[in-house]
């Protein structure tokens, strides 16, 4: 019989880590907003409203990849003591 080495699961992940990410979504949907805006004043508004929805649903798997990359990357397993004799 083997004995394996428990693992505690600890996450190092703090705001300060995806600060610039949120940042950065924040500026794309600003942008995409003031497009539509800018858009909206002409002839064809349903333009400005698709433009936005494609620019916020095409980003949105790249905000989800950055966020989760960086979460994997801040997860640590350490291996636990065992002080228990047997």
């Amino acid at each position: 019989m083997t004995s394996s080495t428990p693992f505690s699961v600890r996450c190092t992940l703090t705001f300060g880590d995806i600060y610039g990410q949120v940042l950065a979504w924040m500026a794309v949907i600003f942008v995409s907003l003031a497009a539509g805006l800018a858009l909206m004043g002409s002839s064809r508004p349903l333009f400005a409203l698709v433009g936005v929805g494609l620019i916020l649903v095409l980003s949105l798997p790249f905000l989800l990849f950055a966020f989760v990359t960086t979460l994997l990357n801040h997860i640590q397993l350490d291996p636990s003591e065992q002080n228990q004799t047997t």
